[in-house]
């Protein structure tokens, strides 16, 4: 026979709970980041920039520049991706906050049952064997929230959605910067077909000038069939420039997500000089411009918020119960005062075996808050290097466009040369259309010089970012 349990072994067994207890409500320490403070910028003696504005593309002054980038920010596929990822973080803001509340649930119910013959109370002492069960009622419950658990969960789910807003930031600059690279390419290959169609046109009178001196017997047939390779070679130029051209058209009908035809009139006009810089104070200021820097700071505090609330799990949880109701086996009489069947009572929930589940959790939360501080670190990183990078190439093309302008003068200047020659009758047109040519393809890398300037430039306003990014408001 079985002996009952001794005072000793009841209190052994107390001793063993409450060891298990304290053990449970000593949870680990609480969490903290060490972030960067300033970006690794390398400044140059140069760096004597501003900073853009927000709507940095509207200081190239061009009218069908700023219509594009306003239809692709307003209703860019990628933007209306983002909104619904805002509305989405926004939502789960809300069902966080919910659990902060009192939650009231309405019951009601019929059960109709059979008592067993076999059972503990036989039938025939009741008299019946069917009877209805009838139930009405308001159940009430409120958690408290003693331990923060609720309210980290709440304040993760705030700075989740931060980092989201932050995030269509991201969208709309990128966007904004990629519609700009493809209308500048379509103006830089607008350029290259003019030069393209002005050398066809030279190397045509050349070959006519190849063929004639070739009847008169001045050249060899060599020098006739050389034009027309020549020839040939120019108007597969030319053709490549038109395709580049069709092919930004249809670059810019996908950024904006219309049809090639809905797009506003594109007419040539002259690339933009620029001439930006680094702003001294880049390395420090980048931090609160930088919307994805502001996202990946956004996620560590919803991380640290995570690692709050795991930390909170070690602590028991304390809630209130109550409910009006009503009962009764005979659904006439369940509306009557004596069908009432109030509940009240307080709930204790302590954490005491879990197998290692809380600490397991607290460490994956732990784990999540590490990755999302590297992420903040490489992020900081990366805006430094695509900061310091567009400066150094808009740099390298100011002072490549220098050479280049001075080769195009001396290319005109043999031009100006050949035409001369060609007037005072010592040499025939060949030599002045062959410095035409060589002055055409100045041009054409003259252009590439500057298209490669005003990238950079997009690439660096970019980076900078703009205006500061909002980062205390709330979603």
């Amino acid at each position: 026979m079985r002996r009952p349990p001794t005072p000793a072994h009841l209190a052994m067994v107390g001793a063993v709970l409450l060891t298990s207890a304290c053990a449970a409500l000593r949870p680990p320490p609480k969490a903290s980041a060490e972030l960067r403070e300033s970006a690794p910028v390398v400044a140059s003696a140069e760096a004597t920039g501003g900073w853009p504005e927000a709507q940095w593309w509207k200081s190239y002054d061009d009218a069908t520049l700023n219509a594009l980038v306003e239809v692709a920010v307003g209703t860019g596929p990628s933007i209306a991706g983002a909104d619904a990822r805002i509305r989405a973080a926004e939502d789960d803001v809300r069902v966080a906050g919910a659990a902060l509340g009192v939650s009231v649930n309405a019951t009601a119910g019929i059960t109709r049952q059979r008592l067993s013959d076999n059972g503990m109370i036989p039938p025939e002492f009741l008299g019946f064997h069917w009877y209805d069960q009838s139930d009405l009622g308001a159940a009430v419950r409120y958690q408290f929230d003693w331990w923060g658990k609720q309210h980290a969960a709440m304040e993760g789910a705030i700075d989740r959605a931060r980092a989201v807003a932050a995030e269509r930031q991201i969208a709309t600059l990128g966007l904004a910067s990629a519609v700009s690279q493809a209308y500048f390419n379509w103006q830089a290959d607008s350029a290259r077909v003019a030069l393209q169609e002005q050398a066809v046109t030279l190397r045509e009178r050349l070959l006519a000038i190849a063929a004639a001196r070739q009847d008169a017997g001045l050249d060899s047939n060599d020098a006739t069939l050389d034009a027309k390779r020549q020839l040939a070679a120019q108007r597969e130029q030319l053709a490549m420039a038109r395709g580049a051209q069709q092919l930004e058209v249809v670059n810019l009908a996908g950024l904006l997500g219309v049809d090639a035809s809905a797009l506003p009139p594109l007419a040539r006009r002259d690339l933009p000089q620029v001439n930006s810089s680094l702003p001294p104070d880049a390395g420090t200021n980048l931090l609160a411009r930088r919307p994805d820097i502001a996202a990946s700071r956004w996620r560590v505090e919803a991380a640290l918020r995570d690692t709050d609330a795991a930390r909170a799990s070690f602590y028991p949880d304390i809630s209130l119960r109550a409910l009006a109701g009503l009962s009764s086996v005979d659904i006439g009489k369940l509306l009557e005062s004596g069908s009432r069947a109030p509940q009240f009572g307080i709930a204790f929930d302590l954490p005491l075996f879990d197998a290692g589940l809380r600490r397991a959790r607290h460490d994956a939360a732990q784990a999540r808050l590490d990755v999302a501080i590297a992420a903040y670190d490489d992020a900081v990183v990366n805006a430094a290097r695509e900061a310091g990078t567009a400066a150094t190439r808009l740099a390298q093309a100011g002072q490549q466009r220098a050479e280049r302008e001075q080769q195009l003068a001396a290319a005109r200047s043999m031009t100006s040369a050949a035409a001369a020659r060609l007037q005072g009758e010592l040499s025939h047109a060949g030599p002045g259309l062959a410095a035409q040519l060589a002055e055409l393809d100045e041009q054409q890398q003259l252009v590439s010089v500057n298209l490669a300037a005003v990238l950079a430039d997009v690439q660096l306003k970019q980076a900078l970012a703009g205006n500061p990014v909002q980062t205390e408001d709330k979603p």
